[in-house]
């Protein structure tokens, strides 16, 4: 118990930093959203690559060279990621927070269609009724907004197929991340070496807080992931898909409260079938993962009595 304990506490600290995302990357303005991405890439980098030397886990990457299906697994993933974070930056530096929210709000509804889209599995009754809902609030935003919440879209289908392609992978996350942004770090490299060329870089040439903020992007990737790990082999998944609504629950509260994003009543609409189709889904699997527990229970209570037959 106190070790479910702990994995439930890593699992609130990795949610609640990726909640509060939103406060940090305004406080690196002049910088751009690629300059942002770029310099997230590279210090990620070198704070995972701190991470491994600290724990001396080396052995791994011998036996990762040898398998070029993972590596390319992992090299599809650092694309999706990438888009994934630039998307992400760009949302909550131009005043789209709320969007960006609703993105990671209907990410598990996204998860669930490409499960039957891709791995062709079957949707339970409550499951298609929860991706109707979500559907439905899409249509609605889409004519509150007056075009597609594309932003919402590209974070959901991005981050559900990254997680598709992580789970094929199967590599561990501090390993999988040094791998990610070792493939992004030529190109992350490039555009930083463009910029300061270009006389448009702003590290360095912003102060020394600015730069050390800058660097942080890459300690704020990879503190919450670690979290992250740590959570989800201490604790049911059941829990991780209830905990997964602490990030975009803070997201949207940065938007409406700090941010001050208009809300109007077209809006509130739409979110409330988002949430209504998460409640629906979450509803379903927990009285899924409940009558599992209670079938395996009582499958092991009548094995005595088989065996005594």
């Amino acid at each position: 118990m106190p070790d479910q304990r702990r994995g439930v506490l890593f699992g609130i600290a990795a949610y609640a930093m990726w909640g509060l995302f939103p406060l940090y990357w305004p406080l690196l303005k002049p910088s751009g959203a690629i300059e942002i991405l770029a310099h997230r890439m590279a210090w990620s980098l070198v704070a995972v690559v701190a991470v491994l030397a600290v724990r001396r886990h080396w052995s791994w990457f011998r036996e990762l060279i040898k398998q070029p299906a993972k590596l390319g697994l992992l090299a599809l993933a650092a694309v999706l990621v990438s888009v994934n974070w630039g998307t992400y930056i760009y949302a909550v530096n131009s005043n789209h927070v709320v969007e960006s929210a609703l993105g990671y709000f209907i990410n598990p509804l996204v998860s669930v269609l490409f499960g039957v889209l891709l791995l062709r599995e079957r949707l339970r009754p409550l499951q298609w009724v929860a991706v109707g809902f979500g559907l439905l609030a899409v249509l609605v935003l889409t004519i509150d907004y007056g075009r597609l919440p594309w932003i919402a879209l590209v974070l959901a289908v991005s981050f559900g197929l990254y997680g598709l392609v992580k789970k094929k992978a199967n590599v561990g996350a501090a390993e999988s991340l040094t791998v990610e942004t070792l493939v992004l770090l030529a190109p992350a490299l490039a555009y930083l070496v463009y910029l300061e060329q270009a006389g448009q870089s702003t590290f360095g040439h912003e102060g020394a807080g600015h730069a050390l903020l800058l660097a942080g992007a890459g300690v704020v990737t990879a503190v919450p992931l670690l979290c992250f790990t740590a959570s989800a082999i201490r604790i049911p998944l059941s829990t991780i898909g209830l905990l997964q609504y602490i990030a975009p629950v803070l997201q949207f509260l940065c938007g409406v409260l700090i941010a001050k994003e208009t809300m109007p009543t077209s809006r509130w609409l739409g979110f409330s079938i988002v949430w209504l189709a998460l409640a629906v889904f979450t509803y379903d699997s927990i009285r899924t993962a409940h009558a599992a527990r209670t079938a395996i229970k009582a499958n092991i209570r009548n094995q005595p009595e088989r065996s005594t037959t």
